[in-house]
């Protein structure tokens, strides 16, 4: 058969299995089997099927994503996210819409923990809605700030999804978390700007909360002091060399383990749930990666990605007009499929011809992660959106949205102050990593 052809065929068996609810890792798994069976031969994938899976999940430097989502599961459940938040609303709650701004900051700084976006929406709504609604703000508007904040966990390092970008890419991962901290810490500014920008337009969507006294405010702030701890040895020990991001991770793990029982918070049926937590969200990314080397090789024996970037480079159009139609093609796929499906399955494809334009691939990591954000709360499938609603399940999906779209637009503002200004994403890995 031919190898175009075949991949074609491919593509289109794929998104069938994928519209019968298969699985996203399963589905690459199969159909990369069976197009290696027709290209190559049915010995070579029987091969590969029965080796791959058990080598690759024993791969050392893999261990990097269950123990950095163990952390941000035994932070979760030792109360280090709502510390956090109790601290960022008594140094801004009483100011007109400072409470979501709290919010903002809080996901900004759990995520420096939890690199999942999906958990910090669930920890940040369970925290900071009762306040909000407390204090009667919009419900749109609240739910809004929750599910944009949450968007803050795949950037701000340490990320999952950027780790899985490195893996997939073969880009150093402490790069890529350098790369990432100062867009995040711009995002988390556009986000604030924009809540107050809101807030002065419209006042009666997030009224002011009660003032603290400033002892108040500094004894809220020592209560951060552990998770700013963390987050200085795990982080500053990947940067100063003192730590690979291995063992930043497992340091990290142990370290807010033993918080969790300093604080008697971490009682035995949590450290079950974080386990478990841990187990199963490793077990959905590594199905995921484990059918994307199965997808990966097929497609280059298709050469349809080589013939794609070929033809690409032939283009009389500029680069920076083929960067935005990717772009725009990732953000329209980020409102129907997951963030890591989505990398998984068009990094093989796209990749080439971002290195064959010349971008710089970490600085792309970075572009890319951003877009996929947006995704997480784009109607008509969002999932940071559907996990607040399970946190406010009387709010309609229509308010969320509604609440969403500001944010949809301080991102895309990112997006563009990163296209126009690289520097942004390059200037930490450049200066530290030389």
């Amino acid at each position: 058969m031919d190898p175009t052809l075949a991949g074609i065929l491919g593509f289109v068996a794929l998104f069938a299995l994928l519209a019968a609810r298969m699985p996203i890792g399963l589905a690459m798994l199969v159909t990369g089997a069976g197009g290696i069976a027709i290209l190559n031969s049915p010995t070579a994938a029987m091969n590969v099927m029965g080796s791959f899976p058990f080598t690759y999940s024993a791969v050392y430097s893999l261990s990097v994503i269950p123990l950095f989502i163990l952390m941000g599961n035994f932070a979760g459940v030792s109360g280090m996210g709502t510390d956090l938040f109790r601290a960022a609303y008594v140094w801004m709650g009483h100011r007109k819409g400072g409470l979501a701004a709290a919010t903002i900051l809080a996901c900004a700084g759990f995520a420096s923990l939890s690199g999942s976006s999906v958990a910090s929406a669930a920890t940040m709504g369970k925290v900071a809605l009762p306040e909000m609604r407390r204090y009667r703000y919009d419900p749109g508007l609240a739910t809004g700030t929750i599910a944009a904040g949450g968007t803050l966990g795949i950037l701000i390092p340490p990320s999952t999804v950027l780790i899985v970008y490195g893996l997939l890419t073969e880009q150093s991962v402490g790069q890529l978390f350098l790369a990432g901290f100062l867009p995040g810490l711009l995002l988390t500014l556009l986000f604030v700007a924009t809540i107050f920008l809101v807030s002065r337009l419209r006042p009666e969507l997030a009224p002011a909360g009660e003032r603290v006294p400033f002892t108040g405010r500094m004894q809220a702030l020592g209560g951060t002091g552990a998770l700013l701890a963390v987050v200085f040895i795990v982080i500053g020990g990947i940067y100063a060399g003192v730590f690979t991001t291995t063992e930043a991770a497992a340091v990290g793990a142990f370290l807010t383990f033993l918080h969790g029982l300093w604080t008697r918070r971490l009682t035995l049926s949590r450290f079950f749930t974080a386990l478990l937590d841990t187990i199963k969200t490793t077990s959905m990314v590594f199905f995921i990666l484990i059918g994307a080397h199965f997808f990966s090789p097929f497609l280059a024996l298709t050469r349809i990605p080589s013939n794609i970037s070929t033809w690409i480079g032939e283009l009389a159009i500029p680069a920076l007009a083929i960067l935005l139609i990717i772009l725009l093609i990732y953000l329209i796929l980020g409102c129907f499929m997951e963030g890591f499906a989505m990398l998984v399955l068009t990094l093989p494809i796209v990749f080439p011809i971002i290195t064959e334009l010349g971008y710089d691939p970490i600085w792309f990591g970075i572009i890319i992660v951003l877009v996929v954000e947006m995704g997480l709360i784009s109607p008509p499938v969002g999932m940071n959106v559907f996990v607040v609603k399970g946190v406010a399940p009387d709010v309609p999906l229509t308010s969320i949205f509604r609440g969403i779209f500001p944010f949809l637009g301080a991102m895309a503002v990112c997006v563009g102050l990163l296209i126009a200004f690289p520097d942004i994403a390059l200037f930490l890995p450049e200066t530290i990593m030389r």
